[in-house]
């Protein structure tokens, strides 16, 4: 059974918790450094896949950069301030909008795309191999995945340094579920396999919020959040903050197979 998690009725607390805070600056900068560092130069626009994207912040980008966008989600609600956000942009035309899960995108009635953009989103979804199965058929040989989900291994580190033992101890599992804290997060090392079993060749790897969430009893002035971010920027790729920050990003390759 797969199960996906929809922000319907949620999306309004989702962009002010998330994108409208430190941490979701944090994000976008952090993704929008690597995305710009490790993306191969092209001589053509390239056809990107923004799955699971919500309202695009990632992929709008892109999108003024010139390049061509097919966002799906399964909010309709997230979808709908998506439109509303790249038409005040004036970059309608270049983008294609689907209501619905990713897993039921195939190849044959899409084709496939040159960038898979999947941010955020892992997480959410029970069955986590089968997803990145699916992004594989959708990605061109030669193509690109830009991947980042929550990191099991920087929750359990929070959750050491906070004291919170009684959660390590149950497996990091809440006994009541909140509204947005992922049902299912990622052990790095199970989604490299998961990559490396489909055919891809990591490329890129980053931290997403490496120290943010550990700040407490800052004496002195309080940094500014441009400060906070360059030193983000600065630690996010360096060992062994990496390993810690709340989310992973990796970049991938799909190698192409040698013709027989």
């Amino acid at each position: 059974m797969t199960r996906n998690t929809s922000f319907d009725g949620k999306s309004r607390t989702f962009s002010r918790n998330i994108y409208g805070t430190t941490k979701g600056q944090i994000r976008l900068r952090v993704l929008s450094r690597d995305l710009a560092e490790w993306l191969p130069e092209s001589e053509r626009p390239l056809r990107i896949l923004d799955a699971g994207g919500g309202f695009g912040p990632v992929s709008q980008r892109l999108a003024a950069e010139g390049h061509s966008v097919v966002l799906c989600d399964l909010s309709a609600e997230m979808l709908e301030e998506a439109r509303i956000q790249v038409a005040d942009k004036g970059l309608t035309e270049q983008f294609d909008f689907i209501h619905g899960p990713i897993q039921s995108l195939c190849s044959a009635g899409l084709g496939q795309f040159d960038l898979i953009l999947c941010h955020a989103v892992l997480e959410w979804v029970q069955n986590q191999a089968d997803l990145l199965s699916g992004l594989n058929e959708l990605l061109r040989p030669g193509g690109h995945l830009s991947l980042m989900y929550y990191n099991r291994d920087g929750l359990l580190y929070h959750s050491l340094v906070k004291g919170n033992f009684d959660y390590v101890h149950a497996n990091l599992v809440r006994k009541r579920r909140q509204k947005l804290t992922p049902g299912w997060p990622c052990r790095p090392a199970e989604v490299d396999g998961w990559l490396s079993e489909l055919g891809f060749v990591i490329t890129g790897r980053s931290g997403v919020r490496v120290f943010h969430d550990y700040m407490s009893n800052v004496h002195g002035p309080f940094p500014t959040e441009e400060e906070i971010i360059q030193m983000e920027l600065a630690h996010s790729r360096t060992q062994p903050f990496m390993h810690l920050g709340r989310y992973m990003h990796v970049f991938a390759h799909k190698v192409k197979r040698a013709t027989p």
